[in-house]
């Protein structure tokens, strides 16, 4: 049965708009939609208190059902989806918020965002604005953006004034992204990271394997809570009732200083996704 403490969900980090994320959360990127429900009832059993969805991955039913079948109050659900890449431009993603809304069964979301900068139509401004209305109106609590890198951001912030909550970027052992993140933080804008395990190719690696030894854990949890310690928001994705809870179980042990720095020696910048330069 799942519960309402806010405890349950693992760390909630503060945005820059006044909202919290909470830190570990349950992608539903490749799960099929008829699994989508199931999946995610799990996850919220276990405690995961953020849902991460999108217009793209044809699950947004699923997680609106999941959640409004739950014995949980909407508010203690932390909801991000995001706006399909044929959606760019101010009307376009408006209507396109409202779709998901009806996929969703909600009247709003924790988190809208922009899935991907699609540069080669010059779009993304007007997106942008769209979304900035959007969190005026309170139907987005949260607005920000994914796979944005430095130049997108400043082109947005400077058109606008309005700086994204978050951006859900690529991110694991083996491409660390370290110069967009330290621009994220330094603009205050909070790092998500997604494909946190690389599609499983970090949790091949003597030095991860060696430190989930030395802990007891498994090379998932070990990655993972390199995530946490890291600042990073992390959503991981998995349809097996165990992985599902083995994931969430993070929160008991901490890397030392020494293990952190041998899992960034790891950084070959390999990303495994779309470059956001061209991709679209």
């Amino acid at each position: 049965m799942t519960t309402n403490t806010k405890e349950t969900a693992g760390p909630y980090l503060d945005l820059n708009d006044g909202h919290q994320i909470p830190q570990l959360g349950f992608g539903v990127f490749q799960v099929e939609p008829d699994e989508t429900a199931e999946a995610v009832t799990r996850a919220l059993d276990v405690g995961y208190r953020l849902i991460d969805t999108a217009a793209m991955y044809g699950n947004e039913a699923g997680v609106g059902e999941a959640i409004n079948k739950s014995e949980l109050d909407r508010g203690d659900v932390f909801v991000t989806t995001k706006l399909a890449n044929d959606a760019h431009g101010h009307d376009e993603a408006l209507r396109a918020f409202d779709h998901s809304l009806e996929e969703l069964g909600f009247d709003y979301v924790d988190l809208y965002l922009i899935h991907w900068p699609i540069p080669k139509n010059d779009l993304y401004v007007d997106t942008w604005r769209a979304l900035c209305e959007l969190k005026e109106s309170g139907r987005a609590r949260s607005i920000g953006v994914s796979n944005f890198l430095v130049e997108h951001l400043e082109t947005i912030i400077d058109a606008t004034g309005e700086v994204p909550a978050v951006n859900q970027i690529e991110v694991h052992p083996q491409y660390q992204e370290q110069e967009l993140r330290r621009y994220l933080r330094e603009h205050e804008i909070v790092p998500e990271a997604y494909s946190p395990l690389g599609q499983g190719g970090a949790l091949k690696d003597e030095k991860i394997t060696e430190i989930a030894k030395a802990h007891d854990r498994t090379p998932a949890q070990v990655v993972l809570r390199w995530h946490i310690q890291l600042g990073n928001v992390v959503i991981p994705k998995s349809v097996t009732p165990s992985r599902i809870e083995e994931n969430f179980r993070i929160f008991d042990f901490e890397l030392s200083d020494s293990e952190m720095e041998a899992i960034k020696e790891l950084d070959a910048g390999q990303r495994i996704g779309p470059d956001p330069k061209t991709f679209g």
